[in-house]
């Protein structure tokens, strides 16, 4: 079971290694196409883009933590 969770855990930091990245990189073309934008016309795809990223990342890391309070929870007995 602990193998099973640490090969869990290390994909979980594998995605929120992707979403921050895949949120950088969105968040970096969106600097560069940020000045043809109209300022009234809402948020550019590339802006929801970054807001997806950012809320899957958070979902990875918390997924993340409870599999690090889970593997705890077995290592005790």
């Amino acid at each position: 079971m602990i193998y099973f969770l640490g090969f869990l855990i290390v994909g979980l930091m594998a995605m929120v290694l992707i979403s921050l990245l895949r949120g950088l990189n969105a968040f970096r073309q969106s600097m560069d196409a940020g000045t043809d934008s109209d300022p009234g016309t809402g948020a550019t795809e590339l802006q929801l883009l970054q807001n997806r990223m950012m809320w899957s990342r958070i979902k990875y890391q918390a997924l993340a933590i409870l599999v690090i309070g889970i593997s705890l929870a077995f290592a005790r007995h």
